[in-house]
Protein backbone atom coordinates (compact mmCIF):
# COMPACT_ATOMS: atom_id res chain seq x y z
CA UNK A 1 0.00 0.00 0.00
CA UNK A 2 1.25 3.45 -0.91
CA UNK A 3 1.72 5.02 2.50
CA UNK A 4 2.15 8.53 1.11
CA UNK A 5 -1.19 8.66 -0.71
CA UNK A 6 -3.52 6.20 0.97
CA UNK A 7 -6.66 7.81 -0.46
CA UNK A 8 -5.33 7.48 -4.00
CA UNK A 9 -4.57 3.81 -3.32
CA UNK A 10 -8.09 3.18 -2.01
CA UNK A 11 -9.56 4.79 -5.12
CA UNK A 12 -7.20 3.15 -7.61
CA UNK A 13 -7.98 -0.26 -6.10
CA UNK A 14 -11.68 0.51 -6.69
CA UNK A 15 -12.59 0.16 -3.02
CA UNK A 16 -13.84 3.75 -2.83
CA UNK A 17 -14.88 6.63 -5.05
CA UNK A 18 -16.47 10.07 -4.71
CA UNK A 19 -20.21 10.39 -5.09
CA UNK A 20 -23.02 12.73 -4.07
CA UNK A 21 -24.60 11.85 -0.72
CA UNK A 22 -28.23 12.02 -1.82
CA UNK A 23 -30.67 11.31 1.03
CA UNK A 24 -34.44 11.53 0.60
CA UNK A 25 -36.16 14.49 2.29
CA UNK A 26 -32.89 16.17 3.31
CA UNK A 27 -32.81 19.93 2.71
CA UNK A 28 -29.33 21.47 2.83
CA UNK A 29 -30.26 24.81 1.25
CA UNK A 30 -30.93 26.60 4.59
CA UNK A 31 -27.46 25.59 5.79
CA UNK A 32 -25.91 27.01 2.62
CA UNK A 33 -27.71 30.29 3.31
CA UNK A 34 -26.38 30.36 6.90
CA UNK A 35 -22.77 29.69 5.94
CA UNK A 36 -22.12 29.90 2.18
CA UNK A 37 -23.04 27.98 -0.98
CA UNK A 38 -19.51 26.54 -0.89
CA UNK A 39 -20.51 24.28 2.00
CA UNK A 40 -22.57 22.24 -0.47
CA UNK A 41 -19.30 20.94 -1.93
CA UNK A 42 -19.28 18.61 1.06
CA UNK A 43 -22.30 16.77 -0.36
CA UNK A 44 -19.82 14.98 -2.64
CA UNK A 45 -17.92 12.61 -0.38
CA UNK A 46 -16.09 9.31 -0.19
CA UNK A 47 -18.26 6.25 -0.96
CA UNK A 48 -17.49 2.56 -0.75
CA UNK A 49 -18.03 1.04 -4.19
CA UNK A 50 -20.68 -1.36 -2.93
CA UNK A 51 -22.88 1.52 -1.69
CA UNK A 52 -24.81 3.45 -4.33
CA UNK A 53 -26.79 6.15 -2.47
CA UNK A 54 -26.95 8.11 0.76
CA UNK A 55 -30.21 6.36 1.66
CA UNK A 56 -28.42 3.03 1.31
CA UNK A 57 -25.74 4.29 3.71
CA UNK A 58 -28.43 5.26 6.24
CA UNK A 59 -29.89 1.76 5.97
CA UNK A 60 -26.41 0.30 6.43
CA UNK A 61 -25.92 2.28 9.66
CA UNK A 62 -29.41 1.38 10.88
CA UNK A 63 -28.75 -2.31 10.25
CA UNK A 64 -25.41 -2.21 12.06
CA UNK A 65 -26.98 -0.53 15.09
CA UNK A 66 -29.98 -2.87 15.05
CA UNK A 67 -27.71 -5.92 14.87
CA UNK A 68 -25.61 -4.67 17.78
CA UNK A 69 -28.73 -3.97 19.86
CA UNK A 70 -30.26 -7.37 19.17
CA UNK A 71 -27.04 -9.27 19.84
CA UNK A 72 -25.66 -7.10 22.66
CA UNK A 73 -22.49 -6.31 20.77
CA UNK A 74 -20.20 -3.27 20.95
CA UNK A 75 -20.47 -0.77 18.11
CA UNK A 76 -18.56 2.50 18.54
CA UNK A 77 -19.26 5.07 15.82
CA UNK A 78 -16.87 8.06 15.72
CA UNK A 79 -16.86 11.11 13.45
CA UNK A 80 -13.73 12.91 12.26
CA UNK A 81 -13.52 16.38 10.70
CA UNK A 82 -11.50 19.60 10.94
CA UNK A 83 -10.98 19.54 14.72
CA UNK A 84 -9.84 15.94 14.72
CA UNK A 85 -7.62 16.48 11.68
CA UNK A 86 -5.87 19.38 13.43
CA UNK A 87 -5.50 17.31 16.61
CA UNK A 88 -3.89 14.37 14.80
CA UNK A 89 -1.67 16.85 12.98
CA UNK A 90 -0.53 17.98 16.45
CA UNK A 91 -1.66 21.60 16.21
CA UNK A 92 -3.75 23.69 18.59
CA UNK A 93 -6.02 24.62 15.70
CA UNK A 94 -8.10 21.76 17.11
CA UNK A 95 -9.40 24.29 19.65
CA UNK A 96 -12.34 25.68 17.70
CA UNK A 97 -15.84 25.80 19.22
CA UNK A 98 -14.59 23.73 22.16
CA UNK A 99 -11.29 23.35 23.98
CA UNK A 100 -9.66 20.04 23.05
CA UNK A 101 -6.02 20.36 24.17
CA UNK A 102 -3.96 22.77 26.26
CA UNK A 103 -0.66 22.12 24.49
CA UNK A 104 0.95 20.27 21.62
CA UNK A 105 2.77 18.17 24.21
CA UNK A 106 -0.59 17.05 25.61
CA UNK A 107 -1.72 16.04 22.13
CA UNK A 108 1.42 14.02 21.49
CA UNK A 109 1.08 12.32 24.86
CA UNK A 110 -2.52 11.32 24.06
CA UNK A 111 -1.87 10.05 20.51
CA UNK A 112 -1.05 6.43 21.49
CA UNK A 113 -4.37 6.20 23.32
CA UNK A 114 -6.23 7.57 20.29
CA UNK A 115 -4.46 5.19 17.91
CA UNK A 116 -5.32 2.26 20.16
CA UNK A 117 -8.97 3.34 20.10
CA UNK A 118 -8.85 3.63 16.31
CA UNK A 119 -7.54 0.08 16.02
CA UNK A 120 -10.55 -1.11 18.01
CA UNK A 121 -12.79 0.99 15.76
CA UNK A 122 -11.19 -0.64 12.72
CA UNK A 123 -12.34 -4.13 13.71
CA UNK A 124 -15.47 -3.45 15.77
CA UNK A 125 -16.92 -0.05 14.90
CA UNK A 126 -17.34 2.58 12.22
CA UNK A 127 -15.15 5.47 11.10
CA UNK A 128 -17.15 8.48 9.88
CA UNK A 129 -14.55 10.96 8.55
CA UNK A 130 -15.37 14.01 6.46
CA UNK A 131 -13.55 13.25 3.20
CA UNK A 132 -14.62 15.15 0.09
CA UNK A 133 -12.74 16.47 -2.97
CA UNK A 134 -12.30 19.89 -1.36
CA UNK A 135 -10.20 18.52 1.53
CA UNK A 136 -8.51 15.72 -0.36
CA UNK A 137 -5.99 17.49 -2.59
CA UNK A 138 -2.61 15.84 -2.79
CA UNK A 139 0.72 17.00 -4.11
CA UNK A 140 0.79 14.28 -6.73
CA UNK A 141 -0.65 14.88 -10.17
CA UNK A 142 -4.27 15.07 -11.25
CA UNK A 143 -6.46 12.64 -9.28
CA UNK A 144 -9.13 15.31 -8.88
CA UNK A 145 -10.67 17.48 -11.55
CA UNK A 146 -10.44 20.87 -9.89
CA UNK A 147 -8.22 22.89 -7.60
CA UNK A 148 -9.04 25.59 -5.10
CA UNK A 149 -6.92 28.70 -4.63
CA UNK A 150 -5.84 27.36 -1.27
CA UNK A 151 -5.59 23.60 -1.44
CA UNK A 152 -6.80 21.59 1.54
CA UNK A 153 -5.45 18.08 2.05
CA UNK A 154 -6.71 17.53 5.62
CA UNK A 155 -9.04 14.66 4.69
CA UNK A 156 -6.37 12.85 2.69
CA UNK A 157 -3.82 13.59 5.43
CA UNK A 158 -6.06 11.95 8.03
CA UNK A 159 -6.30 8.80 5.93
CA UNK A 160 -2.51 8.83 5.62
CA UNK A 161 -2.34 9.09 9.41
CA UNK A 162 -4.49 5.96 9.70
CA UNK A 163 -2.34 4.14 7.18
CA UNK A 164 0.91 5.01 8.96
CA UNK A 165 -0.61 3.64 12.17
CA UNK A 166 -1.39 0.35 10.42
CA UNK A 167 -5.15 1.01 10.37
CA UNK A 168 -7.09 0.01 7.28
CA UNK A 169 -10.17 1.83 6.03
CA UNK A 170 -12.59 -0.62 4.44
CA UNK A 171 -16.18 -0.60 3.17
CA UNK A 172 -17.14 -2.57 6.28
CA UNK A 173 -15.81 -0.01 8.78
CA UNK A 174 -16.55 3.27 6.98
CA UNK A 175 -19.54 5.57 6.61
CA UNK A 176 -19.55 9.19 5.40
CA UNK A 177 -19.47 11.83 8.14
CA UNK A 178 -22.88 13.26 7.36
CA UNK A 179 -24.62 9.89 7.39
CA UNK A 180 -24.35 10.03 11.18
CA UNK A 181 -26.15 13.37 11.31
CA UNK A 182 -28.76 12.34 8.74
CA UNK A 183 -29.60 9.11 10.54
CA UNK A 184 -29.55 10.45 14.11
CA UNK A 185 -31.89 13.29 13.13
CA UNK A 186 -34.30 10.97 11.31
CA UNK A 187 -37.68 9.58 12.36
CA UNK A 188 -36.29 6.08 11.78
CA UNK A 189 -33.67 6.47 14.50
CA UNK A 190 -36.09 8.01 16.99
CA UNK A 191 -38.62 5.25 16.35
CA UNK A 192 -35.98 2.56 16.81
CA UNK A 193 -35.28 3.91 20.32
CA UNK A 194 -38.90 3.93 21.48
CA UNK A 195 -39.15 2.52 25.03
CA UNK A 196 -35.42 1.71 25.05
CA UNK A 197 -33.00 2.77 27.80
CA UNK A 198 -30.66 5.39 26.39
CA UNK A 199 -27.82 7.22 28.15
CA UNK A 200 -26.63 10.63 27.00
CA UNK A 201 -22.96 11.39 27.69
CA UNK A 202 -22.48 15.13 27.39
CA UNK A 203 -21.58 18.26 29.34
CA UNK A 204 -25.11 19.64 28.94
CA UNK A 205 -28.53 18.01 29.25
CA UNK A 206 -32.03 19.46 29.09
CA UNK A 207 -34.40 16.57 29.93
CA UNK A 208 -37.56 18.34 28.77
CA UNK A 209 -36.05 19.40 25.45
CA UNK A 210 -34.64 15.92 24.79
CA UNK A 211 -37.95 14.22 25.55
CA UNK A 212 -39.74 16.72 23.30
CA UNK A 213 -37.24 15.95 20.55
CA UNK A 214 -38.21 12.29 20.56
CA UNK A 215 -41.89 13.09 21.12
CA UNK A 216 -42.07 14.84 17.75
CA UNK A 217 -41.42 11.40 16.25
CA UNK A 218 -43.89 9.71 18.64
CA UNK A 219 -40.99 7.99 20.39
CA UNK A 220 -40.61 7.64 24.16
CA UNK A 221 -37.18 6.33 25.17
CA UNK A 222 -36.12 6.13 28.80
CA UNK A 223 -33.34 8.72 29.02
CA UNK A 224 -30.56 9.00 31.57
CA UNK A 225 -27.66 11.45 31.60
CA UNK A 226 -24.03 11.25 32.67
CA UNK A 227 -22.13 14.51 32.85
CA UNK A 228 -18.72 14.60 31.19
CA UNK A 229 -16.16 17.43 31.23
CA UNK A 230 -16.83 20.26 28.80
CA UNK A 231 -13.12 20.60 27.97
CA UNK A 232 -10.02 18.54 27.22
CA UNK A 233 -11.62 15.09 27.12
CA UNK A 234 -9.33 14.30 24.17
CA UNK A 235 -6.25 14.58 26.38
CA UNK A 236 -7.62 13.86 29.86
CA UNK A 237 -10.06 10.99 29.36
CA UNK A 238 -8.17 8.65 31.68
CA UNK A 239 -8.68 11.08 34.58
CA UNK A 240 -12.47 10.77 34.49
CA UNK A 241 -12.97 7.46 32.67
CA UNK A 242 -13.71 5.19 35.65
CA UNK A 243 -16.07 7.67 37.31
CA UNK A 244 -18.05 8.12 34.10
CA UNK A 245 -18.23 4.40 33.32
CA UNK A 246 -19.45 3.72 36.86
CA UNK A 247 -22.31 6.20 36.44
CA UNK A 248 -23.75 4.66 33.28
CA UNK A 249 -26.75 2.47 34.21
CA UNK A 250 -25.98 -1.20 33.63
CA UNK A 251 -29.20 -1.74 31.66
CA UNK A 252 -28.37 0.96 29.09
CA UNK A 253 -28.75 -0.36 25.54
CA UNK A 254 -27.30 2.61 23.60
CA UNK A 255 -25.33 5.78 24.34
CA UNK A 256 -25.10 9.09 22.53
CA UNK A 257 -21.87 10.97 23.19
CA UNK A 258 -20.82 14.57 22.70
CA UNK A 259 -17.18 15.25 23.52
CA UNK A 260 -15.45 16.78 20.51
CA UNK A 261 -12.18 15.07 19.64
CA UNK A 262 -12.50 13.03 22.83
CA UNK A 263 -15.66 11.32 21.58
CA UNK A 264 -13.55 8.59 19.95
CA UNK A 265 -12.17 7.51 23.33
CA UNK A 266 -15.56 7.62 25.02
CA UNK A 267 -17.32 5.72 22.24
CA UNK A 268 -14.73 2.95 22.21
CA UNK A 269 -14.39 2.49 25.97
CA UNK A 270 -18.13 2.62 26.70
CA UNK A 271 -19.00 0.32 23.79
CA UNK A 272 -16.34 -2.17 24.88
CA UNK A 273 -17.35 -2.03 28.56
CA UNK A 274 -21.11 -2.41 28.05
CA UNK A 275 -21.27 -4.25 24.69
CA UNK A 276 -23.62 -1.65 23.21
CA UNK A 277 -23.67 0.87 20.36
CA UNK A 278 -22.15 4.23 21.34
CA UNK A 279 -22.52 6.98 18.76
CA UNK A 280 -20.59 10.23 18.49
CA UNK A 281 -23.68 12.44 18.10
CA UNK A 282 -22.06 15.89 18.27
CA UNK A 283 -24.34 18.55 16.79
CA UNK A 284 -27.42 16.33 17.03
CA UNK A 285 -27.12 16.44 20.83
CA UNK A 286 -27.18 20.23 20.59
CA UNK A 287 -30.35 19.90 18.53
CA UNK A 288 -31.91 17.58 21.11
CA UNK A 289 -31.01 20.02 23.88
CA UNK A 290 -32.43 22.99 21.99
CA UNK A 291 -28.94 24.49 21.74
CA UNK A 292 -28.23 24.72 18.03
CA UNK A 293 -26.59 28.04 18.91
CA UNK A 294 -23.68 26.10 20.46
CA UNK A 295 -22.85 24.90 16.94
CA UNK A 296 -23.15 28.41 15.50
CA UNK A 297 -26.11 27.27 13.40
CA UNK A 298 -27.57 24.27 11.64
CA UNK A 299 -25.44 21.57 10.04
CA UNK A 300 -25.71 19.80 6.70
CA UNK A 301 -27.97 16.74 6.61
CA UNK A 302 -29.94 17.64 9.74
CA UNK A 303 -32.89 19.52 8.19
CA UNK A 304 -35.83 17.92 6.39
CA UNK A 305 -37.93 19.29 3.54
CA UNK A 306 -41.02 18.38 5.54
CA UNK A 307 -39.92 20.43 8.58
Amino acid sequence: MNKKNYLESLISEKLFHFNRLAIADINNEPVARIFSPQVLEQEYCLFAHKIKTGDEYCRFLHQRIDHALNNKQPLPVARFADGEYAFYNCTLECNGLYKQAESVADIKSALPQHISAMKYLETTGLFAPLVFPGNSHTRSRGLFSFRQAKEDSSGADFLNFLNRAGINLAPENYIPFYVVYAYLSSPEFATALNEKKICILNSEYNPEQCLNWFEQFHSHPHLTFVDIPAEYVATRWEESKKEILDKIPSDTVLCLAGAGVGALLICVDVARSFSIPVIDAGHVLNMMNGRVDKSNGARLYTLRKTQ
